[in-house]
């Protein structure tokens, strides 16, 4: 078995596209939650809340050839990736177009203009709209197979379409893909556009917050004030290397992926399962050769919604007990969807290797039925920790659980 290190990574957020940028909104207590004053428009959507990527920019070097195949979220997801790789050491290298380097990424859909002009012929059977590469753009796996193309990655593909763990299952089969020896370098991460329909499937579930004229004050993970979660937008993206070759290179090494978990509940697609929630929690113990007492922090998954609080944080309850300290970041950013697992895994890496942990904004009153764990709020807390976790769960009862081990 290799082990894999993390030597590059990077995000695109409501709060910024480095680090020190969304730490300091961290520290500060910024919402990146605005009005989408245009989804007015949308009478039968109660929800008008949402945490846009306001100053997203298309890198001038990059071609309208390339950007042809690329709509929002394939440029949100290699604009992160070419950031990775920047911070990797590796962009512009020309060893990584060998074969040695692989892609996992997802996203819970394609863009969604182009589907709207599918969905057009089919109403008006007219193809207003459509051209050669509008399907690429609309194709599930288009966020892995843009980042193939434009980095001219000829190592395999898998892409990671599993809606809010779409980032954690690209960084756990990447990890596997390399752990495995299949190949030594992988891209691994997520993203997700901003598109009204995707508010509109939780406001169908009656799961959206409906504080549109107080957008800072929501959402409220493990609040007991919640009334639902806000969808945001982003990219995150992480270089994954086998640990002999990242040395051998002189690569700096950022953290150890040394857990993964995943599995499925089994029962219902939107309704979790804290009984499953647990045991993906188990797998990723057991992979990493870990007790529970070893881990000094969990990264939530923290939506905002009843069920998903609930259930969440009683499974990581039953598992590690009330010592265990927790926090959400879609409370600053929202529910970024396919990019939240690979962004929290990037803001868990950065708040251990910095010993300092972002709490969970508007938590105010911790609802009791949610699990007796140390919940941190009102300000980022310092703590020195050898092991963090990642969790994520997704519709379709999917469950993911990443361990990250300190690099010292």
């Amino acid at each position: 078995m290799k082990r894999v290190v993390i030597t590059g990574m990077s995000g695109i957020t409501s709060l910024g596209s480095d680090w020190a940028s969304i730490e300091a909104n961290f520290s500060a207590s910024q919402s990146g939650i605005r009005r989408m004053d245009d989804w007015d428009r949308f009478t039968e959507l109660n929800t008008r809340l949402a945490g846009p990527v306001l100053d997203f920019v298309v890198p001038k070097h990059w071609t309208r050839k390339q950007l042809r195949s690329m709509g929002r979220v394939s440029r949100l997801s290699v604009g992160a990736a070419e950031r990775a790789l920047a911070d990797a050491g590796l962009l512009g290298d020309e060893s990584i177009r060998d074969g040695r380097m692989g892609v996992a990424c997802g996203s819970s859909t394609g863009s969604t203009d182009e589907i709207k002009a599918f969905g057009n012929m089919l109403l008006n059977s007219v193809a207003d709209g459509l051209n050669a590469n509008s399907y690429v753009r609309m194709m599930p796996h288009t966020t892995a197979a843009n980042i193939s193309i434009f980095f001219g990655l000829t190592g395999r593909v898998i892409p990671t379409s599993s809606a809010c763990t779409s980032g954690s299952q690209g960084i756990g089969y990447a990890y596997e893909a390399i752990r495995f020896g299949r190949l030594p370098l992988m891209l691994a991460g997520g993203a997700e556009e901003l598109c009204p329909t995707e508010a509109m499937v939780f406001d169908a579930l009656y799961a959206t917050s409906l504080k549109n004229d107080a957008p800072h004050t929501t959402p409220r993970p493990y609040d007991s004030g919640r009334d639902g979660l806000v969808i945001g937008e982003g990219a995150g993206m992480l270089v994954l290397e086998e640990l002999e070759h990242a040395l051998a290179r002189g690569a700096h090494i950022h953290a150890e992926i040394v857990g993964f978990g995943s599995n499925a509940d089994g029962q219902h697609t939107t309704r979790p399962e804290q009984s499953t929630m647990r045991r993906a929690m188990e797998l990723a113990l057991e992979d990493a050769g870990l007790a529970p007492d070893a881990i000094g922090y969990v990264n939530g998954h923290g939506t905002a919604t009843e069920q998903g609080d609930i259930a969440e944080t009683l499974a990581t309850s039953e598992l590690f007990g009330n010592r265990m300290p927790i926090s959400s970041q879609k409370s600053f950013l929202g529910h970024t969807l396919g990019a939240c697992g690979a962004l929290e895994s990037w803001f868990s890496i950065e708040m251990m290797n910095s010993d300092r942990y972002v709490h969970t904004l508007n938590l105010d009153e911790i609802d009791p039925r949610c699990g007796d764990l140390d919940y941190l709020r009102g300000e980022p807390r310092a703590m020195n920790n050898e092991y963090v976790m990642n969790n994520n769960f997704a519709f379709g009862g999917i469950n993911t659980s990443l361990i990250f081990k300190r690099w010292r």
